[in-house]
């Protein structure tokens, strides 16, 4: 290919994505939703491809990208029309933590896991799972979160031991889907004795019945039921 003729294709390959990207209006990456995202990319593979391949020529490319643009204008007016299409196309958001308690199957819906869930809580300056009322995974894979009022009581899910605030660091993850974390154990200089005794006080059986639970930084012990809806 031409030099001239390379920079002709990159000069109407740059207007045209420019004149498209104004038509398609603005919208914050952490605003965009997942069909978002993919067409963006597609749009530019499009817009790299008139612009360097030879195979493809000048007026199929602007066609493609027009045409591309238009599908992606369409999408949106229909999400903006119809609140049934929507959920077809763009999802719902998902509570994952509701009244303070885990929503196991509204994580696996989402695709998340108990770690995944603790790094998007600490971008929120969340970093205890006990601090949380709701938690929504919104469609642009943000976390929405609803913290707990400071002058909540005690509920049943909190063995307290000394209400020191300085005893541990952070809290700390020592139970996750019914497995005990024995380094993190370790790491708080407890052991299996002592989770033991604090699970017999909450009245808890077995550790299968136990999806989540964390030891606090004042040495209380949080505790998330496997099942949602359990009462303990």
């Amino acid at each position: 290919m031409e030099i001239p003729h390379l920079l002709i294709r990159l000069f109407i390959a740059f207007v045209v994505l420019f004149v498209l990207a104004r038509i398609m209006g603005r919208k914050e990456i952490s605003q965009m939703t997942f069909f978002n995202f993919v067409s963006a990319i597609a749009i530019g593979s499009i817009a790299a491809s008139l612009a360097i391949s030879s195979g493809l020529s000048i007026r199929n490319g602007v066609i493609a990208l027009i045409a591309w643009a238009a599908f992606t204008i369409s999408m949106e007016f229909i999400d903006i029309k119809f609140k049934r299409a929507r959920k077809i196309t763009t999802g719902e958001p998902i509570i994952v933590i509701k009244e303070g308690r885990i929503m196991e199957h509204a994580l696996r819906k989402t695709r998340l896991d108990v770690d995944s869930l603790n790094a998007l809580l600490r971008h929120k300056g969340v970093f205890s799972l006990k601090d949380v009322d709701y938690a929504i995974f919104e469609t642009s894979g943000n976390l929405s979160v609803k913290e707990k009022q400071k002058n909540q009581t005690a509920t049943k899910n909190d063995v307290n031991l000394s209400p020191n605030p300085t005893l541990y660091p952070t809290s700390t993850e020592i139970i996750s889907d019914g497995i005990l974390n024995t380094n993190n154990l370790l790491k708080l200089n407890l052991d299996e004795n002592w989770v033991q005794q604090q699970l017999n006080l909450a009245g808890v059986k077995s550790l299968s019945e136990i999806f989540y639970a964390e030891v606090q930084k004042d040495g209380s012990l949080y505790i998330d039921y496997k099942d949602d809806h359990m009462q303990h």
